[in-house]
């Protein structure tokens, strides 16, 4: 399908060359200049609103981009995801998590098989579930019904549920309380058991394989709590499985009624549309959840049926490539004002930086290019008083997406248009920036010296520059018409495929995470050496590591 290698192809070799006089474009020029700039590039998609006009774009930019996208092939990659081909090369699998928000007819093929049939069965079995729990019909072993929900887990299966849990908090069951546990670290639990009821408590164990190791730790300490307070049968009450390993979920304890599967070709970080999402179904119902799926799915088919100059994955993945590649921004910020969306940013963090946070193309060549940003962020205003002003006024620009919502709660409404005032004044302020000359003007008028002296004028030229923002800092806005399940849906999967359109951009493969193994599997090696009840050799470590170590044993 491709040619040429990245840096050498036709629509990179333009772009750079497009870049050596954009770079000096201002963005408060190319507003005053493009009277319809705001109406040009913004759009709507899957009942959201994208606004992409604070970008160092112009219309010639975004055609180059779009050829860029074209070039590498975006749309023939598309349709092999969707088709169910195995496009995670390196451990051969399709990527469908397309196939779990789509509707029981779509029709998803995978080695022959129809999918669809599997996925709705087990999102049949999973709502059966909830709505048991949540009418109040599951019982514990003492007879009393659940108040209490523990979803353990780690990475997809911890990030997921408890993101979209917090998103859509408004909507969850009022009498249900939900906790997520996914840390090694045994205070997080130890914190959390004392103030549970047991017997009122269900714990959610979310393992594809039921032995990643934080996951189990924590699932084994919750069973024998659970085993002290209500007996030696009480997990077939009071525990479910989310995984694939049948045989190890039994030994545990849990009823094979009680176990939710799913399949190879999900990811951990895109497994929220699948049994992973139980917590989610328990919170908001499974209408709720059904809603979040038919949002998601509402923006596969933008994805998929777009031409990509009109399609918002395509147009916010090609921004992404225009700062990351061309102006050698390092990272992209996250700012949703909405305190619910608070997870978010973390949330993002995973879903691009484990599947683009890649060095070598699909044939295993060092990438010529930089590839995933650093994504960071947090809820404004909380940010506004944090770390905006390295936004405002660092050395290197970071681009940021802001993230509101257009429906105002029922309550404290005057808030909620002070939120949205402080959201749209800041990528204003980014945008405009403050030149010498407006901050020198600012000065002049409300300086408390008298106006004209020697004193007033020298005080002026000294804060001068500190007062002056350079602007010309992009930003995306993302609106949402209120924060519902299927607004959020269609918001993940946006992402999610802006992700994948930078995967194929850089030729690399978005859904493996060989990263990740690595440390966990040196961990056992260091785990057994810290536990070995003789002085361990240490000829596997470093001298570094082998000290620290021993000053560790040396400690317990």
């Amino acid at each position: 399908m491709r040619q040429f290698a990245l840096t050498d192809s036709p629509a990179y070799d333009a772009l750079r060359t497009h870049h050596a006089y954009a770079s000096a474009w201002h963005m408060r020029d190319l507003f005053a200049a493009e009277p319809g700039r705001f109406a040009n590039l913004s759009m709507e998609a899957a009942g959201l609103f994208l606004d992409y006009s604070k970008n160092r774009v112009s219309a010639q930019t975004m055609a180059l981009l779009f050829a860029l996208a074209k070039e590498r092939g975006v749309a023939h990659h598309r349709e092999r995801m969707f088709a169910g081909e195995k496009i995670n090369t390196t451990e051969q699998r399709a990527v469908l998590h397309v196939a779990l928000r789509a509707p029981r007819d779509f029709g998803v093929i995978v080695d022959g098989r129809d999918v669809g049939a599997d996925v709705h069965a087990v999102l049949d079995r999973i709502s059966a579930f909830a709505e048991r729990v949540r009418s109040g019909e599951w019982l514990g072993a003492s007879g009393k019904p659940v108040k209490t929900i523990v979803n353990i887990g780690i990475g997809g299966s911890f990030l997921g549920p408890k993101m979209a849990h917090h998103a859509l908090r408004a909507s969850c069951h009022p009498d249900l309380a939900f906790h997520f546990v996914s840390n090694v670290d045994a205070s997080e639990l130890e914190a959390l058991l004392p103030k549970l009821d047991p017997h009122t408590t269900l714990f959610i164990v979310a393992s594809k394989t039921f032995g990643t190791a934080e996951t189990m730790l924590n699932a084994h300490a919750a069973r024998a709590w659970t085993i002290e307070h209500c007996g030696a049968q009480s997990p077939a009450r009071h525990f479910v499985a989310v995984s694939t390993n049948l045989e190890a979920v039994l030994e545990f304890g849990i009823n094979e009624a009680n176990i939710f599967g799913f399949w190879d070709w999900v990811g951990g970080r895109y497994s929220l549309w699948s049994a992973v999402g139980l917590a989610l179904v328990l919170a908001i119902g499974s209408s709720g959840f059904k809603s979040f799926l038919a949002g998601a799915h509402a923006m596969d088919r933008h994805f998929q049926e777009t031409p990509l100059e009109r399609n918002m994955p395509v147009i916010l993945a090609m921004l992404g490539i225009w700062y990351r590649n061309f102006f050698g921004y390092g990272s992209l910020s996250i700012a949703p004002y909405w305190q619910d969306l608070q997870y978010l940013p973390g949330y993002l963090q995973q879903l691009d930086m484990e599947s683009n946070g890649k060095r070598v193309t699909q044939s295993g060549e060092p990438v010529q290019v930089a590839t995933a940003p650093v994504i960071w962020g947090d809820v404004g205003t909380n940010g506004q008083h944090a770390y905006f002003q390295l936004l405002h006024q660092g050395t290197e620009p970071v681009p940021v997406d802001f993230i509101t919502v257009l429906k105002k709660p029922a309550t404290l409404g005057t808030h909620h248009t002070a939120l949205l005032a402080n959201c749209l004044a800041q990528s204003a302020a980014l945008m405009r920036g403050k030149t010498a000359d407006e901050a020198r003007a600012e000065l002049q008028a409300t300086l408390p010296i008298e106006s004209g002296s020697t004193e007033h004028n020298a005080t002026i030229e000294q804060l001068v520059p500190h007062k002056t923002f350079p602007g010309n800092r992009p930003s995306n806005t993302l609106l949402l018409p209120a924060m519902t399940p299927d607004a959020l849906g269609a918001l993940i999967a946006l992402y999610e495929h802006k992700t994948f359109v930078q995967g194929v951009v850089w030729d690399i493969n978005s859904f493996d995470q060989w990263g990740v193994e690595l440390g966990k599997a040196l961990a056992k090696d260091v785990e057994a050496a810290l536990m070995a009840s003789s002085k361990p050799t240490h000829a596997e470590h470093d001298s570094s590591t082998a000290g620290l170590i021993e000053l560790i044993r040396a400690t317990r």
